[in-house]
């Protein structure tokens, strides 16, 4: 495994990329709402990237056909944005995004929710995006690489969610997925030492109910197995000498 050091410049490169992510979300959350379609998202996306003179980072990927993966409620993620079947009230949808600019990656997810969503599942957005601030806070120099991972296990898990195991987070820089591979779940104080300069993309992916998924025919989609809703939340991180720094925030 060889885990990539980026130097305060190339940092500097990959929160510019991510200023620029967050401004893509910004106008894919502006479309959010019942009655949209996951392509208006898409669009809305494709418009800002362009604007923004930057690449969408997914489309093309290993064939992948657009430049979101939207996952509506037990899709858990890589859901291929589609003209039918409208969001409804209280719906929960996935929004991966990438982007390149200036030849350096970044890489952010985040699942809203569509009009009124229950009590239980605002309870599981809650808990996963909690979850990946907790891991965070973990990716500091001197730390293991699953204490990040231990750290969404471990608050998903006392809440009897099920925390997904064929997926993970990823290093990330010149490239979209870099080493090390990074689950949402393992043993603190195991894996590769942090060091300064190190970038993450921490990103759980949280069932309310069994972890298990599967892939759809159309190669992409991961869904639960069991027919649970399921969330996903995405930060790209750089662990500095000073503590970690959200690129994407």
């Amino acid at each position: 495994m060889a885990i990539l050091i980026k130097s305060a410049v190339e940092i500097e490169k990959m929160r510019i990329s991510g200023i620029a992510l967050r401004k893509v979300h910004e106008a894919v959350r502006a479309t959010v709402r019942v009655g949209a379609t996951t392509m208006d998202l898409e669009r809305a996306a494709v418009a800002k990237i362009k604007e923004l003179g930057a690449i969408a980072a997914f489309k093309g990927y290993h064939g992948y056909p657009a430049a979101l993966c939207t996952s509506v409620n037990s899709e858990v993620i890589h859901g291929i944005p589609h003209e039918h079947g409208h969001l409804r009230d209280g719906d929960i949808v996935s929004v991966d995004c990438g982007v390149v600019v200036d030849g350096y990656y970044s890489d952010c997810a985040v699942t809203y929710p569509v009009g009124n969503i229950s009590p239980s599942v605002a309870k599981l957005l809650r808990v996963t995006e909690a979850s990946l601030y907790a891991a965070i806070k973990k990716a500091v120099v001197g730390g293991r690489l699953f204490d990040i991972s231990h750290a969404v296990q471990s608050m998903c898990e006392a809440e009897g969610y099920g925390v997904v195991r064929e997926f993970v987070g990823h290093g990330i820089g010149k490239s979209m997925h870099e080493d090390p591979q990074l689950p949402n779940f393992g043993d603190a104080g195991k894996g590769p030492r942090l060091k300064a300069g190190m970038v993450l993309a921490i990103e759980p992916m949280i069932n309310a109910g069994k972890p298990d998924v599967k892939v759809l025919e159309d190669g992409w989609t991961a869904v639960t197995v069991d027919g649970s809703m399921s969330a996903h939340f995405e930060h790209t991180v750089a662990i500095t000498k000073d503590g970690p720094v959200i690129l994407t925030r």
